[in-house]
């Protein structure tokens, strides 16, 4: 119902002016469909108050409440042929509902409610459909879904992370926003969180990282019924002083909390600022987290003033991510940050120092060679670092992820793929695929210099290695001997040719 459903919008969306491509639909969709769950949400909340013989305090005033002018109902549960639409609707929503709702933001008792999110949202937000026809079309199909159960929530999130993997494929960035499930999986897994850990991504993007994270703690610790046996005081816990975020871009910002909404966090501490902002000295103990789990763009440019921030100047943005993660993350806290795989072996001062800092800081226990094609449309390959700090570096376990198969759009990465690794990875064990280096023999002497590189480089000794290629005085040499055949030939030719005639 869920699927056929978000199609029917999206064909809706498709038609509208306002909207022209799968990042708007996406938008769109998030804050009606936000809008819908509130109002399950309040309704579950009221029930729960009456059950307990308690008074519940409604979140939304009246007039503004889903039932009243989104979708009044009829004896019969159908919505009210007389129900706002068109340019009513449209000025309604524009005029009235946004406005009321962006005030939440400044009324909030603090940052960690519900109601302080519903005035971020919407303070970011706008309605971008030109036809008020084709928003009460949408209010329509939403208002025909459930969000009161569990598989209904759950179905639905699943949903949402399709839609954004959908705006993840569709370009325009939209790799910044999807991280593969399988591969984040994998990376929760390898860190594995426990319930108290303050887990954070510092390049939220879609939460993807954090939700897989709520989902593993509530869900993925070995409950024979696939419920979670939580504790009242656990399950505060999860909701209240475990996961946090910050992103720079709005439409991220606000797919992010939906998706921790959808996913059952009802009030995500994920903040809407630029991360790479914040100076590195200002840092204190009380801002640190247990566990850092990311994958920080890459490729981007960072402006002068922002490198200032950081005691290693690159305006490679991962880099000052990396730089970022180390300084936040607690004595004795655990990370799995996905980065270029060029951050290994690139001899640039600045990547040589980080890699330096990394190493005698942290020990980078376990990094993961992905193949290309693991990032649809990225273009590039990536590693996952998975480091402690605290303890300096002595010896690294490395693990080649070799596919019989390209990966794509259409045969992307599974956990199959990646179970070998989990597996070895308990005990750091050698294969064909995986081996182990001591730290010592990592810092090589640059040629030019007494420096060390300290180079990371994913060289597997269990693979066989593939022809040389040629040194460029080879291919000169070569180059040479053909043209002085060619010259050869070519005076034979025109000495048969001078001869005939």
């Amino acid at each position: 119902m869920f699927e056929q459903t978000f199609k029917n919008i999206d064909d809706i969306l498709h038609k509208d002016a306002g909207c022209g491509s799968e990042l708007d639909y996406v938008e769109q969709t998030s804050w009606v469909l936000f809008l819908k769950y509130l109002d399950d949400l309040e309704k579950d909340k009221a029930t729960v108050a009456e059950l307990t013989g308690k008074t519940y305090n409604p979140i939304i005033r009246t007039e503004f409440k889903w039932d009243v002018w989104a979708a009044p109902k009829l004896d019969n549960g159908k919505i009210d042929h007389n129900a706002l639409t068109g340019d009513d609707l449209k000025e309604f929503v524009d005029h009235k509902l946004f406005p009321y709702l962006k005030k939440f933001k400044t009324d909030a008792v603090s940052a960690d409610t519900i109601e302080y999110k519903i005035g971020e949202i919407f303070s970011e937000l706008k309605n971008r459909l030109q036809s008020g026809y084709a928003l009460r079309d949408v209010i329509n199909l939403i208002d025909e879904l459930r969000f009161r159960t569990h598989a209904e929530k759950h179905e639905m999130s699943h949903l949402y992370e399709s839609k954004i993997q959908n705006m993840g494929n569709a370009g325009r960035n939209g790799g910044e926003y999807y991280t593969p499930r399988p591969l984040i999986k994998t990376i929760v897994k390898v860190v594995a969180p426990t319930i108290g850990d303050k887990i954070y991504d510092g390049a939220v993007g879609s939460a993807g990282f954090l939700c897989e994270a709520f989902e593993y703690l509530t869900h993925g610790r070995g409950n024979l019924d696939g419920r979670p046996h939580l504790s009242t005081k656990d399950y505060e816990t999860l909701q209240k002083h475990t996961f946090y975020g910050k992103e720079k871009k709005s439409l991220a910002y606000i797919i992010g909390t939906m998706n921790m909404i959808l996913h059952g966090v009802e009030a995500p501490n994920i903040v809407h600022t630029n991360t790479l902002a914040e100076n590195l000295a200002d840092i204190q103990e009380k801002d640190r987290y247990d566990i850092v789990l990311a994958n920080p763009p890459f490729g981007g440019k960072e402006r002068a003033e922002v490198q200032q921030n950081f005691p290693i100047k690159t305006g490679e943005t991962a880099f000052l991510f990396l730089q970022h993660f180390i300084k936040i993350l607690k004595a004795g806290g655990k990370a799995g940050v996905v980065i270029k795989n060029t951050f290994l072996s690139n001899t640039d001062n600045a990547s040589v120092s980080l890699r330096k800092q990394l190493l005698e800081s942290c020990n980078l226990h376990t990094v993961l060679d992905l193949p290309g094609g693991t990032f649809t449309g990225a273009g590039v390959k990536t590693v996952v670092l998975f480091f402690e700090k605290g303890a300096p570096t002595r010896k690294v376990w490395y693990y080649q992820l070799n596919l019989d198969r390209n990966l794509g759009k259409t045969n992307s990465l599974n956990e199959a793929d990646l179970a070998e690794f989990v597996e070895l990875q308990k005990t750091f064990a050698p294969s064909d695929n995986s081996w182990s280096v001591d730290v010592q023999t990592l810092h090589a002497t640059s040629p030019n210099a007494n420096s060390q590189q300290y180079d990371l480089s994913a060289k597997n000794p269990n693979k066989k290695e593939e022809t040389a290629l040629r040194t460029p005085s080879a291919i000169l040499a070569e180059m040479k001997t053909l043209d002085a055949e060619s010259a050869a030939i070519l005076e034979k030719l025109m000495a048969t040719v001078l001869s005939s005639s």
